[in-house]
């Protein structure tokens, strides 16, 4: 009996990756995604079927919406069981938000979901976008004893692949544009693909479920020295928020003056959710490590470890589209769903 083929489906919204030059004006457009293989002849070499779905208008990434997550995580639910894994291809810019919105919307994921996407157009002859995508279908079709490898949501950039909901965008000008300074990359490709296992989330035994309802009445109050009370006063009494990211210094410090404070108080007691995530890129929210961040925690602000930034908001848009209740959303922002928080 011959061996079923893997099969995966590649995804493309848009971005630098897919954009070819025009031999005549020099403008950058994008290609036809059905004659993907003239475009990267090597593909044709892997034992893995490839199919295509490609967005009717690609957009540019700084365009990205939370529509857009929910008819990829629909995308997924509707070929779920036709294919082995996913590949979708992104603009960089907000990537790192799309993967981690895709890792808390799709529970119980059990085959490789793996975002790329290029620095150059792949139509530029130094592009680094075929190599991005020939490793990231290669990862999105392994297999080990007829089982996917990975099981998760991932990006995979310039030899390496990371989980999603741990990256951010680190560099516009050079081919290594992600990092994940607070979680070990999950493999690397040298002239084989070494995979930390280690470092992979463990394969669900429940069923896959979708989750298609995002909040985004959230705010960012990002600190500076000299913060302005009268701004910050402003913000926090925004119409119709929900949650405050709160973007503090170090391990969680922020200005202990009575009006500030006394602002975040009140914020709580209208049942606003304050989440507290650190401006470092590497390291973790200590709430009452000092002084500075003893009267947060104190009054109710929420500890994000390690979150980043990208993984903070997504997972709060997440959280409050369940339409659970505030006190239910501040346990599980403390709680590791995707493996977004460190223990």
């Amino acid at each position: 009996m011959a061996k079923k083929r893997t099969s995966v489906l590649l995804i493309y919204t848009g971005g630098t990756i897919g954009m070819i030059q025009d031999v005549h004006t020099g403008e950058l457009k994008p290609f036809d995604f059905n004659s993907l293989s003239r475009q990267i002849p090597e593909l044709a070499k892997f034992d893995i079927d490839l199919s295509t779905i490609s967005f009717r208008k690609p957009i540019d990434s700084s365009n990205m919406q939370q529509e857009i997550w929910i008819e990829l995580a629909g995308i997924i639910k509707q070929n779920y069981h036709k294919h082995d894994g996913f590949v979708i291809l992104h603009g960089s810019d907000t990537m790192s938000f799309t993967a981690s919105a895709l890792s808390f919307m799709l529970e119980n994921l059990a085959k490789p979901v793996v975002l790329t996407g290029s620095q150059l157009p792949i139509g530029i002859i130094r592009t680094d976008g075929k190599e991005n995508l020939i490793t990231a279908i290669e990862i999105a079709g392994a297999r080990e004893k007829g089982k996917p490898v990975v099981t998760e949501v991932c990006i995979y950039f310039e030899y390496k692949l990371y989980r999603g909901n741990r990256t951010f965008k680190y560099n516009s000008s050079h081919f290594d544009a992600f990092r994940s300074p607070n979680y070990p990359t999950l493999a690397e490709a040298g002239v084989k693909i070494n995979y930390n296992r280690a470092a992979f989330l463990p394969r669900p035994a429940k069923q896959l479920v979708v989750h298609s309802s995002l909040d985004n009445n959230i705010v960012v109050l990002k600190l500076f020295p000299g913060i302005n009370k009268q701004i910050t006063t402003s913000v926090l009494n925004t119409p119709g928020i929900k949650a405050i990211v709160l973007e503090t210094f170090g391990a969680g410090n922020a200005t202990t003056q009575s009006w500030f404070i006394g602002q975040l108080r009140k914020a709580i007691s209208d049942d606003v959710i304050i989440l507290n995530i650190t401006q470092c890129h590497e390291g973790k929210v200590i709430q009452g490590m000092y002084e500075t961040s003893s009267a947060l925690k104190k009054i109710g602000v929420i500890g994000g470890a390690d979150l980043t930034f990208e993984s903070a908001i997504t997972k709060l848009m997440f959280l409050l589209g369940t339409g659970k209740t505030t006190k239910e959303i501040k346990k599980l922002l403390s709680s590791n769903l995707r493996g977004e928080l460190s223990p």
